[in-house]
């Protein structure tokens, strides 16, 4: 693997200076060329789907910002879909599912998942064909818990309460529902780093929503499943745990899953995430919202994480996705910042 890709020498405990910077969402709405790229892709799922623009998505942030990283342009609920499960996305409305019953849980069906799950395989594969050897291809899926919470409540909810009530009222078919995702999001996870991917990333995006116990069953024990399945085939290649608003809670989801980085969401105060850093590399985490004011806001922001961060391995991103409504002056600021820091 080239040295110079040193987003993979951060994740090893490395710290470099400036670190490397990336942004989650990278490839999206706040791009006019992405834009124009989804109104000729028809709906969101054939963009997903369709090796040709899936490639040009995920390449428009790296031919405009030259970001160390590039993360495969695709969506979460890509697993329960290609699980047969009915997945449609609408305009203001988000993702809308059928919600699953406990029937369908005990009889999801796996037998055409790869081969449903192919165009993503080969959007990865051109993706690092095409890619600077410089730059580093994150491969990822959507953490059980988060993927299960669309499934049963068929849409996100402010906190996710459908999936809650579920899981206490029918304890036993949510066991296998997570099961049943961890192990297709661990075998969805290799087939992309055969694919060419160096680095995958696990999105739990409402970890934060959960009890202590509930947190340990359905956000550590999946997540950690998944990562003993990838590395007992890519025992090297690193993986990223990302799960939003777990607050005090990070330090044990990564003992407990043995995530290699660990994805911090803009609420973890920078003396906490210090603190973390020592048990290895950090990724984020800056409010996407000063990247949408600018100005003072963005420039300070900037500058805390790195003041606090910039001596250990960190990877610089944000606490968060990017918002459709950020002004593209703002990211370069902030890139331009981030890469012309000194110690």
């Amino acid at each position: 693997m080239p040295r110079s890709r040193i987003m993979l020498d951060v994740l090893k405990g490395e710290a470099h200076f400036p670190p490397p910077l990336w942004m989650m969402r990278q490839a999206g709405r706040y791009l006019p060329e992405y834009r124009e790229t989804r109104r000729r892709a028809g709906s969101f799922l054939d963009l997903c789907y369709d090796p040709d623009l899936a490639v040009e998505v995920t390449l428009q942030p790296i031919e405009r910002f030259g970001f160390d990283a590039s993360i495969l342009f695709s969506d979460i609920l890509v697993v329960p879909h290609a699980l047969g499960r009915d997945v449609r996305f609408e305009e203001g409305r988000g993702p809308l599912l059928t919600p699953i019953s406990v029937a369908e849980i005990m009889a999801l069906e796996s037998d055409v998942f790869h081969v449903n799950l192919e165009p993503v395989y080969e959007t990865v594969r051109r993706l690092r064909a095409r890619l600077p050897d410089e730059t580093t291809l994150i491969g990822f899926c959507g953490a059980p818990w988060t993927v299960a919470t669309y499934m049963i409540a068929g849409h996100g909810t402010p906190d996710q309460a459908p999936a809650r009530l579920f899981a206490y009222r029918e304890p036993a078919a949510f066991q296998h529902l997570l099961k049943v995702l961890a192990d297709h999001s661990a075998a969805y996870l290799i087939r992309q780093i055969g694919a060419g991917a160096d680095v995958v990333q696990i999105f739990d995006s409402w970890s934060g929503v959960l009890d202590d116990a509930t947190f340990d069953q359905f956000c550590v024990w999946p997540v950690a499943e998944i990562v003993r399945q990838v590395r007992a085939v890519h025992p090297q290649v690193p993986i990223i745990g990302f799960p939003k608003g777990a607050g005090a809670r990070y330090r044990t989801y990564r003992q407990k899953t043995g995530v290699t980085g660990l994805g911090i969401d803009w609420t973890v105060p920078l003396a906490a995430a210090k603190d973390l850093q020592r048990s290895g590399a950090v990724q984020g985490n800056l409010d996407p919202l000063r990247l949408v004011a600018g100005g003072k806001a963005l420039s300070d922001g900037v500058e805390a994480i790195l003041n606090a961060l910039g001596e250990g391995p960190l990877i610089f991103n944000l606490g968060h996705g990017i918002t459709p409504e950020t002004p593209i002056a703002h990211v370069e600021a902030m890139v331009k910042q981030v890469r012309s820091a000194t110690r």
